[in-house]
């Protein structure tokens, strides 16, 4: 039988400003370990440390700029564009422009805290 998820558990983020996320499925919400969907609200200027994480992130922009850095360059993802950053690929996300951006992140496992491996703060 489906299963509703009624409303998302917010989850603290990491970055140098406070930036909203909500966990609609995941490790938190659902108990899901294949995938998790999130909700994320980012403020103008936020950014978060880099990271190298072992699961796939696909990330739809809904509003705003999410810039998304590599160590192939940096690519300014806007409303109504989605980027992959695959496992082992170190990335680091921020929003720059005023507005900040909302954007929906898919992990696939789902997001963990252990699998993330973040830069050192």
């Amino acid at each position: 039988m489906p299963r509703l998820l009624s409303e998302p558990t917010i989850i603290e983020a990491a970055g140098n400003k406070p930036k909203r996320i909500e966990e609609y499925a995941g490790r938190v919400n659902s108990a899901d370990a294949e995938v998790s969907i999130a909700r994320m609200v980012s403020p103008a200027g936020w950014v978060e440390p880099g990271q190298r994480p072992e699961f796939r992130e696909i990330t739809l922009v809904l509003s705003g700029l999410l810039r998304v850095e590599s160590e192939g360059g940096a690519l300014e993802v806007r409303a109504g564009q989605a980027v992959v950053c695959e496992p082992g690929e170190w990335v680091r996300y921020s929003s720059p422009e005023e507005g900040g951006a909302e954007y929906v992140a898919v992990c696939l496992p789902a997001f963990s805290p252990e699998t993330v491996h973040r830069d050192p703060e």
